[in-house]
């Protein structure tokens, strides 16, 4: 099935994610947004890309349930695919803007943070690393996503506190750029894409480059170390027995 749809207009690709009510994140995924993004890389119609969900929702996340089901080695074999595509799309080398249509929870909120712009919508959405409220952790990419995009100490504070912030709380602390009506979202997003995509590409990779790759080799020397720290708290008696209790529309 295509769970991550890919449209293309006027010089922009708009990724969709599209599985289910809440567009939970599995392996074919993941898989299938790696693909999209890789055959976009060197596309000549694609000066720049919108990231966004179909429906209600952006990503609520993991999909939990599905992952009730795996064994240590297999989860952390997503865990890796995962992590590999947040830290490809974090050094992207065109323009990325997540148009964040609703909720954008957990890995949600990651796959969010890796942009180079995020537009939410106002009144209805929240976004959340909200991990530490049922007993789980994140990745050391992320973490130092999270410090790029809001500063340190907010970003202890979104990590401690596991709120759920709408888009004008997000705003207040850099979480994302820009809040916009469910009417608007879309144009707003696009205006940006487009005024990222016009820049001379060798110069906007470069100056992406600079801004992104000392973090991106920071994340890369840590990342499997705070994988198989996931791991073992996920699989924790304490944390599974709350991840049981995780529902997906």
């Amino acid at each position: 099935m295509e769970f991550v749809q890919l449209q293309k207009h006027d010089g922009i690709a708009t990724l969709t994610l599209a599985r289910g009510k809440v567009n939970a994140i599995n392996g074919p995924v993941v898989d299938q947004m790696t693909e999209r993004l890789k055959s976009l890389e060197h596309d000549p119609e694609a000066n720049s890309i919108v990231l966004t969900g179909a429906g209600k929702f952006f990503s609520f996340g993991f999909d939990v349930p599905e992952f009730l089901s795996f064994e240590k080695p297999q989860f952390d074999r997503f865990l890796t695919a995962f992590t590999d595509l947040h830290t490809y799309l974090f050094l992207y080398p065109k323009p990325v803007v997540a148009a964040l249509n609703g909720h954008a929870v957990a890995g949600g909120c990651m796959l969010a943070l890796a942009c180079d712009y995020r537009v939410m919508v106002m009144g209805k959405g929240k976004i959340s690393l909200n991990e530490l409220t049922f007993g789980a952790s994140v990745f050391a990419g992320i973490t130092e996503m999270l410090r790029f995009a809001v500063g340190s100490a907010n970003a202890a504070k979104v990590l401690y506190s596991g709120s759920m912030y709408s888009a004008e709380e997000a705003k207040t602390i850099g979480l994302i750029d820009e809040a916009a009506t469910e009417q608007d979202l879309m144009d707003a997003a696009s205006k940006m894409a487009s005024s990222l995509g016009s820049k001379y590409p060798p110069a906007f990779t470069g100056v992406k480059s600079l801004l992104r790759k000392t973090i991106a080799e920071d994340i890369m020397r840590r990342q499997a170390d705070s994988i198989w720290e996931f791991v073992d708290i996920w699989y924790s008696e304490h944390t599974w027995a709350n991840l049981k209790n995780i529902k997906i529309a």
